[in-house]
């Protein structure tokens, strides 16, 4: 798995970060849905995440056909960071989960 970048403004939580692939310039933003509102953003991708009690949604941004890969490794190393060892990711946002 390759290494990526993440960014995390002081004014989010750990939770809202951004994943930043070097190599091909992607980025994938992370959504804590229990904090904030979710509005999906038109020609995006976008995958859910849920562990325990934490559901997140990522989102690319600036989307140009990057491999589907790339972007659920991407997912993975931060989920991994977040220390969400049992994260489950989802393409579609998981029924249980009320927004």
């Amino acid at each position: 798995m390759s290494n990526y970048l993440i960014s995390i403004s002081k004014n989010e939580t750990l939770n809202d970060g951004v994943i930043h692939d070097p190599s091909s310039k992607l980025k994938v933003k992370a959504f804590d849905l229990i904090k904030k509102r979710f509005k999906p953003s038109k020609g995006e991708m976008r995958f859910f995440v849920t562990a325990g009690e934490e559901t997140l949604a990522f989102e690319t941004q600036g989307y140009n056909k990057h491999r589907q890969l790339l972007i659920l490794q991407m997912i993975s190393y931060y989920c991994i960071y977040l220390g969400l060892i049992e994260a489950q990711i989802h393409s579609t946002l998981p029924v249980h989960f009320s927004y």
